[in-house]
């Protein structure tokens, strides 16, 4: 039985009500959250106030099939009334005026959120290291990344702060950190959960969704989650089914396909093995397994890195610390700028020739609205995100627009089309997560490129829209104090496959 499943029997049975329930996680969080970094603010009171109001509920009023599942939910998501910082300098005091629709959802089904998770500044990193306010640790051992940018939600899990937490997924975001600390995240196709009140990184890549200790739990929050919001122009008109009845086990005759190009060089020995042995499982289940391939992959780093940092520039210029945001000291700036005035006067008197045009060409130079934004962002705005906001102006600009921009989205369509060819073979696909275990804090931060190359087998499912499911298999043989996780793609709107065969590899691993 799932730990959510054990709290819904003892509510049931009334061996315990909500409110004793989110006590017990509060203590939870405040034994464990100074060590791991995994929520960046919780409000108790408002918690147990909703549990309260769930309580007096019993025996009465409409079915809430997630009363009692304690959430958090990653700080890049709108709550009412509540922080949404994106873990950022620059939203450091921001509150939301009202709820996502995925949050509102889920209220209303009976979940209680405690605190909004830590993640990488605007949902932007592999490793959750990139927060303003400090890295998150692994539950397995808090000295190595719990993954990114869901790094937060999926350690909240790991630990026992939470039931179940929500995470956003742009290139691997709720997959990599699932992988990571042992747990379970699903990327549900694009547009099968409404994108409302999700601070946008890039737009047409974001995806929210679940993360939880079980499988089962995933599914019951996505029968919640998912439909179409007229808020949203992006959520898709399609029925939603329940989830939960997928969750069968029974994968006799289901084709499964393995990537070649997934399990080639770079992939650490030790999840190649745990993953293989995995299959062999689903084989003697009654799966047909077969080899398969998607002949673009590689190209699927450069392309995400092209398109998502141009969607991001884009999306990030609305802060500008004058409609919101972090504001600069309009004081120290006018202070800097008078400053800065006396020294190039003072340069001038003794110049001459084109020095002398120099200097008076910086002295006319700046305007002080341009001064103020630049100010702002760079105070508000960490290294990475920066970065990202740079490269993005940069394969937007009208010199390399086609080059990259337009390029991009050219090769984006092709690693689409590989996808549908594949799934007319078969019904899902296998993969690793990640190329190797977590690794230790700090020990590639000064190498953008190294940790770019962590999302390598999870980017190509945003690329194409798909749903990805990651399932937890063990601790890893050479580090047995490291999670491994594996993961499981399927075709669009196919979270009801990818369902049933994470539920089917559960079973297995409970068996071994």
């Amino acid at each position: 039985m799932t730990p959510f499943a054990d709290a819904r029997k003892a509510l049931q049975n009334g061996e315990t009500d909500c409110e004793r329930l989110v006590s017990s996680f509060f203590a939870r969080i405040r034994a464990q959250n100074d060590r791991l970094n995994a929520f960046v603010s919780v409000d108790e009171e408002d918690a147990l106030e909703q549990a309260r109001r769930l309580d007096r509920l019993t025996g009465a009023g409409p079915e809430l099939p997630l009363k009692g599942m304690v959430m958090g939910v990653k700080d890049v998501i709108c709550m009412k009334g509540r922080p949404v910082t994106c873990s950022s300098r620059m939203l450091e005091h921001f509150e939301s005026l009202y709820d996502a629709t995925a949050v509102e959802r889920l209220r209303a089904a009976g979940a209680i959120f405690v605190g909004k998770t830590n993640c990488d500044e605007f949902a932007m990193g592999s490793s959750n290291e990139t927060s303003y306010f400090g890295p998150v640790r692994n539950p397995a051992n808090p000295d190595y990344v719990p993954g990114g940018s869901s790094g937060g939600s999926a350690a909240a899990v790991a630990a026992g702060m939470c039931h179940t937490a929500l995470g956003t997924d742009t290139g691997g975001s709720i997959r990599q950190p699932a992988a990571h600390c042992g747990v379970v995240g699903l990327k549900p196709t694009y547009g099968r959960v409404s994108r409302y009140g999700l601070v946008a990184f890039a737009s047409s890549f974001d995806c929210m969704g679940p993360i939880g200790q079980c499988v089962e739990d995933c599914a019951l929050l996505l029968n919640h989650m998912a439909g179409q919001d007229e808020r949203d122009s992006t959520s898709a008109p399609v029925d939603v089914p329940d989830y939960t009845q997928s969750l069968t086990g029974d994968i006799r005759g289901m084709r499964i396909g393995l990537p070649k190009e997934y399990f080639a060089d770079g992939l650490d020995a030790g999840i190649r093995g745990m993953i293989e042995e995995c299959v062999r499982g689903l084989e003697r289940e009654g799966a047909v397994v077969q080899d398969v391939s998607l002949p673009r992959t590689e190209y699927g780093i450069a392309t995400y890195y092209i398109l998502t940092t141009a969607e991001a520039s884009s999306n990030l210029a609305r802060y500008d610390g004058i409609r919101y945001g972090r504001r600069a000291s309009l004081d120290e700036l006018l202070e800097t700028m008078q400053n800065e005035r006396e020294e190039l006067e003072l340069a001038m008197e003794t110049a001459s020739g084109a020095d002398a045009e120099a200097l008076k060409e910086r002295l006319d130079g700046d305007p002080m609205l341009h001064r103020f934004y630049m100010a702002s962002r760079t105070e508000g705005f960490g290294d990475e995100v920066k970065r990202r906001i740079m490269l993005g102006a940069y394969v937007l600009s009208s010199g390399y627009y086609e080059a990259y921009y337009a390029k991009g989205q050219r090769v984006r369509t092709l690693i689409r089309n590989d996808f549908d060819t594949v799934f007319k073979e078969v019904d899902a696909l296998i993969a690793p997560a990640v190329p190797t275990p977590p690794f230790r804090i700090g020990s590639k931060t000064d190498d953008p490129m190294a940790m770019y190359l962590s999302d390598i087998y999870t980017v190509t499912a945003n690329l194409a829209g798909i749903p990805g499911l990651v399932v937890p298999l063990g601790l890893h043989p050479e580090a047995p104090h490291l999670p491994v996780g594996m993961q499981i793609l399927g075709p669009h709107f196919g979270e009801e496959t990818i369902l049933r065969i994470g539920s089917a590899a559960e079973r297995l691993r409970g068996r071994a």
